[in-house]
């Protein structure tokens, strides 16, 4: 029999019972639903970490008290209590390490509001006391005017270099260049302007302003943990001026050898590891969740497959009459069966990708299409299918012709 014949029977047969079909593709849509959906929304978080990584300069990491992602619990602990990172070390490091290109040292201040005249912008603006690599570090570039000098942050002068998007809401009509604003209810000259950088994680990367570090310490003190951003000469040397930053870090830090560090190195690799190790306990979910949707898919392939038999019972008897062999009444419903899976498994699929990809709308990334377990669910589709399907089509195979005939 054409196979292009049992195909138009199998979907003769979910149109014909199209509420048991409904019923029983169920299982098959919610099993690859399950597993595409989670690995979309994955995939989706990944590029989204990847592109927001944008903001280190390249061959950068960062020098931290805590881990990059830190999710609470009995852990967190140990976090708090390590020693926080201080200017005065950050320094040593500087004169210290070798095989490092850029060094800046900073003091972030989240939740601001920044005022020029009339105009004041959100609450939610980011405040950064840093030394003169920060924009090296950070992966940004001066759009007009200058950068802090050295000299200015020695003396702690109080200039600061703006984001654009403090830039649209603070000086729609005229350029801010040498004008005077408040930042966090202190008084700054701008000297500078950052080109843009768009937004990461769906938070804009342009809200900020940019002070010398130590005008910073001494508004806000020199009671909260410091970061500290490096970027290596080039990629050859990225690893040999990681190891050679913590071995001089681990010296500043009092650190005796054997002992764990008590700081955290932030880099890209660091985080996409701490994210893949976090995710994994959704992957283990999603194949759980899978496994038990797509069994219990099966039982109902196998149980519709089953009525099938028993109504077309006669049909088969006639086809035997006529010539047809075991093996092709086998045939015949097994490629049903597994015609009804993949039915389900396009749905479950198109279903997936469609939810998954909402996490990377709201990240704002590119639509992801996780080809690779698309074709698992495809494969998946397939096996319980023929798994499942064996049983009604070896029954109906082994159908006698003049029984079958006699059935009514």
């Amino acid at each position: 029999m054409l196979i292009v014949e049992i195909i138009k029977l199998a979907l003769n047969t979910i149109r014909a019972n199209k509420l048991r079909a409904f019923l029983t593709l169920s299982g098959i849509v919610i099993g690859v639903f399950s597993i595409i959906a989670i690995m979309t929304a994955l995939s989706a978080l990944q590029a989204g970490i990847e592109s927001g990584l944008s903001q280190l300069g390249s061959n950068s990491f960062q020098i931290q008290k805590f881990p990059a992602m830190n999710f609470g619990g009995p852990g967190s602990r140990k976090y708090r209590n390590r020693p926080d990172i201080t200017y005065e070390q950050g320094l040593q490091l500087m004169e210290r390490a070798t095989n490092y290109k850029y060094i800046s040292i900073e003091l972030w201040k989240m939740g601001k509001i920044f005022k020029y005249g009339k105009y004041v912008t959100n609450p939610n603006m980011s405040l950064c006391g840093g030394t003169t690599g920060f924009t090296y570090t950070n992966d940004y570039v001066i759009r007009d005017g200058r950068f802090f000098s050295e000299k200015e942050v020695q003396s702690a002068s109080p200039v600061a270099v703006i984001g654009l998007e403090v830039v649209s809401k603070l000086f729609p009509k005229e350029n801010p260049i040498n004008k005077r604003i408040i930042l966090d209810g202190h008084d700054y000259q701008v000297i500078g302007i950052l080109e843009g950088k768009g937004e990461s994680f769906g938070q804009s990367l342009d809200n900020l302003a940019i002070i010398p570090i130590t005008r910073s310490l001494q508004i806000y003190g020199r009671e909260e943990s410091l970061n500290i951003a490096i970027q290596a000469k080039d990629k050859a040397s990225y690893n040999d001026c990681v190891e050679n930053i913590i071995s001089v870090f681990r010296v500043i830090r009092g650190v005796k050898p054997g002992e764990e560090n008590n700081f955290e190195i932030f880099s890209n690799d660091s985080l996409i590891e701490s994210v893949n190790s976090f995710t994994k306990y959704f992957k283990y979910g999603a194949g759980f969740i899978s496994f038990i949707a797509l069994l219990a898919a099966g039982v109902g392939i196998m149980n519709i497959m089953l009525v099938s038999v028993t109504e077309r019972t006669k049909e088969i008897g006639i086809r035997k009459a006529i010539g047809a062999k075991n093996s092709n009444i086998l045939f015949q419903f097994i490629v049903e069966a597994i015609i009804l899976c993949q039915v389900g498994g396009i749905v479950g699929i198109i279903l997936g990708v469609f939810s998954g990809n909402l996490l990377g709308i709201y990240l704002k990334t590119n639509v992801v299409i996780p080809y690779d377990w698309v074709i698992i669910g495809f494969v998946i589709c397939t096996l319980v299918g023929v798994i499942f399907g064996v049983y009604p089509a070896y029954k109906a195979s082994r159908l006698n012709p003049i029984d079958a005939l006699r059935y009514e």
